[in-house]
């Protein structure tokens, strides 16, 4: 009796789980997160929700802490929602009560799309299960037959091959012809496997398994077989991968079959395997990135110690390939979101406003640059009834995409809340409303809103959690305008009330509106630009606000130095003309 039966994995954020195959079951990533991650389904319960405790935790803004669960009631699966946010939907309709889940199903949470799977999914990029399968069948590696080792590792110094020079011209001629036109991971593994049969002759089967990840699940990925009637599935011994793998070591047994190691089992002694060698895929770096085993039935044929070293070699050129291969397949991967980061950029600088207004009588100046490609600072100039002008400064937490899509959202809702209300603080507090009603949980928005009436001169100013407005008089002063009424930010507290706050703008005075980007900017010594400079800056004499808000932003961009940006910058300067 076979004492090593296969254990079935799952894969969980890098953990291998075993689970008994009559109550198996995985939710697989098709949208969000890392596509393809599979989330094993233990126990007669499963939370999903955003908090840590969760045993399935999606850690996603929209999703609610606890959002939904999966039950195992009689050996079947349901998924119930437990009153989230959102809701919880299946195949694209919203679930109200308990529903049951059939395989393929698909379960939709806010914007993760995941689908439902009876027994084992499978794993992107690997061998089908009715081909390879891992099994874990015992202790360490014997020495009963081990016939021969080498060491691989190349920080190791010595390494020497002394196998017939003209097998081993043979096989690295042989591996290079086939490897030289693969530049991707699948091209590289079955050309490898095609080699190395035409090298050695004796060989009825073959496989390479990788690790694609530290510390991730080892995966069957090629298999060949000599023969066409031979397809039985390969049982994958993962004690001798892992062994090989972390001792970077390439081995050979004389009689597998009769190996101590191998007594009980299935993936030797049901195969008859009478001699096999493994070696090891290690990279430049020295890292092993899998395992290539090769395996003959025919006791006549065995490999021999010279055999192992041409492997090895072999081993040593594929690995290379792959490196390669894998390098391509990212440097893709990178072109790729860099071209989709360079159209999300074009798309964000289309919310932005083209040009400043113009009003008679004032002056404006803008500016506006993202820490990365898009950012989370937002700007917008939006005419209203009457000839008054609003002009919106706004900070999403966070940056990057995810951020730059908030501000899209904020830019139309900001815009219709104020043509909506006949008061400031009356969109304002609009605004909030739908902004906490949007799901946004762990995200929040700072923003500041001033409505110029140039008839009257009259400003305007309502203030969601942003620093406040700094105000230049003509002889140069400087006042925080509204900051004992500044609110809390959007999203915060979906009742708060804002109040606005209103101030006559007198013949030479401006104000500057500016995001914590500026104000944080740090230099190389990690010392921050601060307010009290930023204040220093605009007290100097300027002859128009183009001029104050050029001089300030070359005042921190002097201070920086060749520092990398950390932050979005976003700065709206507005004054009236002197008379």
């Amino acid at each position: 009796m076979n004492r090593y039966p296969a254990i079935r994995l799952a894969w969980n954020g890098g953990v291998l789980l075993p689970w008994p195959d009559s109550l198996m079951a995985v939710l697989q990533v098709l949208k969000g997160m890392t596509p393809g991650q599979q989330f094993p389904i233990q126990g007669e319960k499963a939370i999903l929700g955003r908090h840590p405790d969760c045993d399935i935790v999606l850690d996603v803004g929209a999703v609610s802490r606890q959002h939904a669960q999966i039950l195992v009631i009689d050996s079947n699966f349901y998924v119930e929602d437990l009153k989230s946010r959102n809701g919880t939907f299946v195949n694209g309709e919203q679930i109200r009560d308990r529903h049951r889940l059939e395989d393929n199903d698909r379960i939709k949470i806010c914007d993760l799309l995941f689908t439902f799977h009876r027994g084992r999914a499978h794993q992107p990029g690997a061998v089908d299960s009715a081909v390879a399968e891992m099994v874990d069948d015992g202790g360490p590696l014997s020495g009963s037959t081990v016939m021969s080792k080498l060491d691989l590792d190349k920080s190791r110094e010595g390494q020497r091959y002394t196998v017939n020079a003209e097998a081993k011209l043979k096989a690295l001629l042989e591996i290079n012809n086939s490897l030289a036109s693969a530049i991707s991971v699948d091209q590289v593994l079955p050309k490898l496997l095609d080699s190395l049969f035409k090298v050695f002759l004796q060989a009825d089967r073959g496989f390479v398994v990788l690790q694609e990840r530290e510390k991730g699940p080892l995966i069957p990925k090629a298999v060949k077989h000599r023969r066409p009637g031979d397809e039985e599935t390969i049982r994958i011994s993962r004690t001798i991968i892992s062994q090989v793998m972390e001792g970077k070591q390439a081995i050979l047994s004389a009689d597998a079959a009769s190996d101590e190691r191998f007594d009980s089992s299935q993936s030797i002694a049901d195969f008859r395997i009478r001699s096999m060698m493994c070696a090891p895929l290690v990279d430049s770096k020295g890292r092993a990135l899998g395992a290539i085993q090769i395996d003959t039935l025919d006791q006549r044929s065995r490999f021999q110690s010279e055999d192992l070293e041409v492997l090895a070699s072999v081993a040593g050129q594929a690995a290379f390939a792959l490196e390669n291969a894998q390098l391509h397949e990212a440097a893709l991967r990178q072109q790729a979101l860099e071209y989709d980061l360079s159209l999300a950029h074009k798309v964000q600088q289309g919310f932005l406003p083209s040009a400043p207004p113009r009003v008679e009588g004032y002056e404006f100046f803008d500016f506006y640059e993202p820490a990365n490609q898009v950012g989370g600072d937002y700007f917008d100039y939006v005419f209203l009834p009457g000839g008054r002008l609003a002009l919106i400064l706004a900070d999403v937490s966070g940056k990057g995409i995810s951020a730059a899509l908030l501000t899209a959202k904020l830019s139309s809702e900001t815009r219709y809340c104020l043509a909506s209300e006949p008061t400031l603080d009356g969109a304002l507090n609009r605004l909030n409303a739908a902004f906490s009603a949007s799901g946004w949980e762990d995200r929040f928005v700072t923003i500041v809103i001033a409505v110029l009436d140039p008839q009257s001169h009259e400003v305007c100013l309502v203030n969601g959690g942003h620093m406040a407005p700094l105000l230049r008089r003509t002889d140069g002063t400087i006042e925080d305008i509204g900051e004992d009424l500044a609110g809390v930010p959007l999203g915060v507290d979906a009742d708060y009330e804002y109040k606005q706050h209103t101030m006559q703008l007198q013949p030479g005075e401006s104000l500057t509106l500016f995001t914590d980007g500026f104000s944080e900017a740090m230099d190389a010594k990690n010392d921050l630009y601060g307010l009290t400079r930023l204040r220093d800056r605009l007290k100097l004499s300027s002859e128009s606000v183009q001029q104050l808000g050029s001089l300030l932003l070359a005042d921190v961009k002097t201070f920086v130095g060749q520092r990398s940006q950390s932050d979005d910058m976003c700065l709206v300067c507005f004054g009236r003309q002197k008379n």
